[in-house]
C-alpha cells in the first residue's frame, strides 16, 4: 500500500484506534484534511478555537484513559494550543498534538504563518518531534503515542511540514507494531525490597495517613487503593486531582487536603507518624509551608515518575513503579505477614480524627434570600445522584465543587489542577460527552471563566453534545476577590466586571436553552428541568452571593494546622 504523507498520518490514527480528532484547518494542514475527508473511521470535531481543541481532547483523555488527539495548522493555529498543552502537561494527561508547519525549504525564513512550535512547546511537553522525512512519519507517530501513554503520561507534539504531506509523493506504508527508544524505559514494577520496607513501616504506624493523588486515577489503581485502605483501616485524603480514586462517601475518607482542604484532612496530615503517598507530587497547594509539612512523619512515596520522588519533600521509602501493581504487591505482602496495624492505636487515632471532623468545617450560612454557591453544588449532587461526569473551570466554583460533590468513582472529575486554566471546563465537557454519550456531563463554571472559551457553544450544537452548564455567577473573579479581601484590605483591583452578557440570550443565540435562577427556592427545580432535557445543551445562570468565600483556607506560607476557617469558628491552632 503506497500512501502520501497526509494519507499516512490518517492511516496511523486508524491503526492506533483513534476515535476522535479535535482540530481546526489551515493552509499547512490542508493535505491532511483532504485525506481526512476521504474516510470516515476517524471522526473530526471542528472546534471554534484551537485552545478548545486541546481542552476537548484533554477531557476525552481523562474520562477514557486513551490519548486525546489534536490537529491544527501552523503559526497561530499551533501557538493557540500552548495553553491546552501546558494544562495537560501539568496534570499528566496523555495527548498527541499534530501541528502543521511551513514547507521544509522555507523553515527559518519567517515564512507566512511560521512559528517554531517545537521550541515554543519544549518546556511543556513530554516530548516533541519535527518530521523531516515522510518515510519517518509512521514511526514518529508510533513513538508519539507510546511516549504519551506510558510511564507518567503527558502531551507529545508532532510538527509536520506541509511538503511532507504532499499528495503527489507516495511511499510504501507500514505501521510499526512496536518502537524502541534508547533513552526511554519507563519502569512499571516496584522494587521488592522497598515494598517490603514500606509494609513494615505501615504495620508499625500508630497514626497512619494515606494521601493519594491523580496518579492513582491515571494509573487505574483505584480498586487496589480502596482495598489497601480498607485493610489498613486508616484515614485517607485525596488531592484535587485524585478525587474519586477512593469513594468520597466512605467513612474512611476525610475529604480533600491542602489549601482548601478539610480541617480533618489537613490536621491528620500534620499529626500523622507515617504517611503513605501514592501517585501524588507534593505540590505547593498541598504541602503549605514545607518546613512544617508532616513534621513527625516517616514518608513512603509510590510514583511512576522517579523525578517526582523527593523533589520537594524528602521521603524515607521511595518506590518507583505503576501504582496498581505496586499496591497489589504491597497488599499481598501485608496480608501474608500475618500481622495487622495496632488496633488500640488505630482506635485512638480515629477518635482524634473524628474530633476534628465534628467541627464540620464545610458548614456554611444558609439563606432563603440569596443563592449560596455551595447550595447549588449540593443540589447538583443530589439531582445527579452523584453519578455525573463533572468538569470545572478555575476559581471558587472549582473548590466548592471539589468540596461538596462527592465523587465515588475515578474519571468523573475533570479540572485543570496544576496550571489552573480558566476556560477549560466547557470544551472538556464536550470531549467527555463525546467519549461517554450515555452519561450526564455538567460543567461548573463562573461568569469570568466561561467567557474564556464561550465560542465552543457552537461546537456543542454542531456535534450534539447536550452538556449542562452550571454558571455560579457572582459578578466577580471570585478567587481573586477573596484574596484581595483577605490580603489586600479589600482593594478589589479589576476583579469585577462592569459588563456581563445576558447568558440566557447568549445561550439561545447559539441554539441552546438558557435559564436564569435568582432565588434559592428555584435551584432544585431548575436543575431537575435541565437534566430532563436529554438532547439539549442547557445554560443555567445562577445569580449567587457575591460575598461568599471558600473555607477552609491555608494562606500562602502557612502550615496545615494554621487554617483560616469560616467566621465564627475557632482557629485551627486553638482547636488543636
Amino acid at each position: 500500500m503506497e500512501l502520501s504523507g497526509g494519507e499516512i498520518l490518517i492511516q496511523c490514527l486508524k491503526d492506533e484506534g483513534v476515535e476522535f480528532i479535535f482540530g481546526y484547518p489551515g493552509g499547512s494542514v490542508l493535505h491532511i484534511y483532504d485525506a481526512l475527508f476521504q474516510q470516515d473511521a476517524v471522526k473530526h470535531i471542528l472546534v471554534r478555537h484551537e485552545q478548545g481543541a486541546t481542552h476537548a481532547a484533554d477531557g476525552y483523555a481523562r474520562v477514557t484513559g486513551k490519548p486525546g488527539v489534536v490537529l491544527v495548522t501552523s503559526g497561530p493555529g499551533a501557538t493557540n494550543t500552548v495553553t491546552g498543552i501546558a494544562t495537560a502537561y501539568m496534570d499528566s494527561i496523555p495527548m498527541v498534538v499534530f501541528t502543521g508547519q511551513v514547507p521544509r525549504p522555507v523553515i527559518g525564513s519567517d515564512a507566512f504563518q511560521e512559528a517554531d512550535i517545537v521550541g515554543i512547546t519544549r518546556p511543556c511537553v513530554k516530548h516533541n518531534f519535527l518530521v523531516n522525512d515522510v518515510s519517518k512519519l509512521a514511526e514518529t507517530v508510533k513513538k508519539a503515542f507510546y511516549i504519551a501513554t506510558t510511564g507518567r503520561p503527558g502531551p507529545v507534539l508532532v510538527d509536520i511540514p506541509k511538503d511532507v504531506t504532499d499528495p503527489r509523493i507516495k511511499i510504501p506504508y507500514e505501521y510499526p507494531s512496536v518502537v524502541s527508544l534508547r533513552s526511554y524505559h519507563p519502569q512499571s514494577k516496584g522494587h521488592r525490597g522497598q515494598i517490603k520496607r514500606a509494609a513494615e513501616m505501615l504495620l508499625s504506624a500508630r497514626r497512619l495517613m494515606i494521601y493519594s493523588g491523580g496518579g492513582v486515577v491515571l494509573g487505574n489503581g483505584s480498586d487496589e487503593l480502596t482495598e489497601l485502605t480498607r485493610w489498613l483501616g486508616a484515614p485517607i485524603t485525596n488531592t484535587l486531582m485524585g478525587l474519586g480514586a477512593y469513594p468520597g462517601t466512605d467513612r474512611q475518607f476525610v475529604g480533600m487536603l491542602g489549601m482548601h482542604g478539610t480541617y480533618e484532612a489537613n490536621m491528620a496530615m500534620h499529626e500523622c507518624d507515617v504517611l503513605l503517598a501514592i501517585g501524588a507530587r507534593f505540590d505547593d497547594r498541598v504541602t503549605g509551608k514545607l518546613a512544617e509539612f508532616c513534621p513527625d512523619a516517616k514518608i513512603i512515596h509510590i510514583d511512576v515518575d522517579p523525578a517526582s520522588i523527593s523533589k520537594t519533600v524528602r521521603v524515607d521509602v521511595p518506590i518507583v513503579g505503576d501504582v496498581a501493581p505496586v499496591l497489589r504487591e504491597l497488599l499481598d505482602l501485608l496480608k501474608s505477614s500475618g500481622q495487622k496495624p495496632d488496633a488500640e492505636a488505630l482506635m485512638a487515632w480515629w477518635q482524634r480524627v473524628e474530633f476534628w471532623r465534628s467541627l464540620n468545617c464545610l458548614q456554611y450560612e444558609r439563606s432563603n434570600e440569596v443563592i449560596k454557591p455551595q447550595f447549588v453544588i449540593e443540589q447538583l449532587y443530589e439531582v445527579t445522584a452523584g453519578d455525573a461526569i463533572i468538569t470545572s473551570d478555575v476559581g471558587q466554583h472549582q473548590m466548592w465543587t471539589a468540596q461538596y460533590y462527592k465523587f465515588n468513582q475515578p474519571r468523573r472529575w475533570l479540572n485543570s489542577g496544576g496550571l489552573g486554566t480558566m476556560g477549560y471546563g466547557m470544551p472538556a465537557a464536550i470531549g467527555a460527552k463525546l467519549a461517554c454519550p450515555d452519561r450526564e456531563v455538567a460543567c461548573v463554571t463562573g461568569e469570568a471563566s466561561i467567557q474564556m472559551c464561550i465560542q465552543e457553544l457552537g461546537t456543542a450544537l454542531q456535534y450534539m453534545t447536550p452538556i449542562k452548564i452550571i454558571n455560579l455567577n457572582n459578578r466577580f473573579m471570585g478567587m481573586v476577590r477573596q484574596w484581595q479581601e483577605f490580603i489586600y484590605e479589600s482593594r478589589y483591583s479589576h476583579s469585577y466586571m462592569d459588563t456581563i452578557p445576558d447568558f440566557v440570550k447568549l445561550a439561545q443565540a447559539y441554539g441552546h436553552v438558557g435559564m436564569k435562577i435568582e432565588k434559592p427556592g428555584e435551584v432544585r427545580q431548575a436543575l431537575e428541568e435541565a437534566f430532563k432535557l436529554k438532547d439539549r445543551v442547557v445554560f443555567l445562570d445562577f445569580i449567587t452571593d457575591p460575598t461568599e468565600n471558600v473555607y477552609p483556607m491555608i494562606e500562602a506560607g502557612k502550615a496545615h494546622h494554621d487554617m483560616r476557617l469560616a467566621p465564627g469558628t475557632n482557629s485551627a491552632r486553638e482547636l488543636a
